[in-house]
């Protein structure tokens, strides 16, 4: 009778690409033994953009509106780690307005990564109404990317010495159309009716029950918990070997963050919490970023009372490095010199080397420059903290079921565009 039952081998099968944010190019070779994953091989497919040696071509100020491009969920933080990098080679120190404005876009930045990957991650396993929910406030936040730097993604608003401009005193208006009567469009242009600050303020209020709505959905759900509780286990030790930063490493009950190990801007001012797991799985993942995004309300909140009562200049006064204003420009020879001289050829920065990096919403994300005194960067390095996170992708799904490996990308939280830079 023995002889006559089929020999079981374990196979290998293809698993993707499956991920929204890693935008087709993730593929997993996996080795399986009946429904459990014995080994997974992550393949990436032809995403390279050689962002680094891009850079190493052009002016630095020309490089800004390729770091929105790496993480294009982390758009604000990328620029934020680049520009802290050319201002310590050019040992400048940016205006006390700006720094707040930057902390403040950098955690509006984090929320948005975090609604991202919690509307993708549920989407992923099953919990199909999250999408909904948190794309209804992601809109509210891409609306003030919108107002600063006219686009809602790639906003370039980060500069050497500042940021391109101060807050605008309004926000843009909904208009009736064909799809919105007008009832509707009163009713969603009431908030928008005072400045930006104001619209910020509005939504720092009410954001927290909106959290608490997401968490209302998950956080007791019984096939939420069943999906992500003992999966994707990571030890402390294991995360820090690893290379694990953010959330991943938090969520494995380490409490380290730069904005408070090593703070940098304004963040040593500020009053948050870092929440960490306990377990190291990805439902304690889950709860940290939720949590990470009351605290970045906190934070938001922060920012928009100092920076009400706090006027002041949001841009370095030196020529040589911004350029001067259009107005300035069309009337005075000498600037009219200095706008044609930057936008040609940029401006040289001291032969040196500095690493700056930035607490974003994935993990440390870090520019490594050296300079040899030209006016474009000799080398450029990215530290891309989903690189890490997918490496240990293997160890991460080994001994789970097919169905769990879906679980264990959407807990990474990977977006391809820093990892095959």
């Amino acid at each position: 009778m023995a002889q006559d039952m089929a020999e079981i081998r374990s196979y290998t099968m293809n698993f993707g690409p499956q991920h929204p944010a890693a935008h087709g190019v993730l593929r997993l070779v996996l080795e399986m033994d009946g429904e459990v994953v014995q080994k997974a091989d992550p393949h990436v497919g032809l995403l390279h953009r050689a962002t680094e040696k891009l850079a190493e071509s052009k002016p630095y100020n020309q490089s800004i509106g390729y770091m929105d491009r790496l993480d294009y969920v982390s758009m604000m933080c990328n620029e934020h780690a680049y520009v802290m990098a050319i201002e310590k080679l050019l040992g400048i120190e940016v205006p006390l307005r700006a720094q707040y404005i930057r902390v403040m876009f950098d955690e509006i930045t984090r929320i948005l990564n975090h609604l991202m990957w919690l509307g993708a991650h549920g989407l992923d396993i099953g919990a199909m109404t999250m999408f909904l929910y948190c794309f209804r406030e992601r809109e509210d936040l891409m609306d003030c990317y919108e107002a600063v730097s006219g686009t809602r993604m790639h906003a370039t608003y980060y500069r050497p010495g500042g940021v391109y401009r101060d807050l605008p005193d309004s926000m843009p208006k909904y208009q009736a159309s064909r799809w919105k009567s007008q009832k509707d469009v009163d009713r969603l242009n009431e908030k928008r009716s005072g400045s930006m600050l104001d619209f910020i303020d509005d939504f720092t209020s009410r954001f927290p029950a909106c959290v608490d709505e997401y968490e209302m959905l998950l956080t007791d759900n019984r096939i939420w918990k069943q999906r992500t509780v003992n999966i994707g286990v990571v030890t402390p030790e294991r995360a820090l070997n690893l290379g694990f930063t953010g959330p991943m490493l938090r969520g494995s009950g380490i409490a380290w963050d730069l904005r408070k190990k090593q703070p940098y801007e304004v963040y040593g001012l500020m009053d948050f919490d870092i929440p960490v797991g306990v377990n190291g799985d990805c439902y304690d993942r889950y709860l940290v970023r939720v949590e990470e995004m009351r605290q970045s309300n906190r934070i938001i909140k922060q920012c928009v009372d100092w920076l009400r009562g706090n006027p002041g200049p949001v841009m370095l006064d030196d020529h040589k490095i911004v350029p001067p204003t259009r107005e300035q420009m069309k009337g005075d020879m000498e600037s009219l010199i200095h706008h044609f001289k930057l936008f040609t050829e940029g401006y040289r920065v001291p032969e040196g080397e500095a690493y700056a990096a930035v607490e974003a919403p994935k993990g440390e994300f870090g520019i490594y420059l050296v300079s040899d005194g030209a006016n474009k960067p000799y080398r450029l390095k990215c530290r891309a903290p989903g690189f890490p996170h997918l490496a240990a992708l293997d160890e991460m799904v080994q001994g789970h079921m097919l169905a769990d490996v879906v679980a264990v990308i959407g807990t990474a939280d990977i977006v391809f565009g820093e990892i095959d830079r």
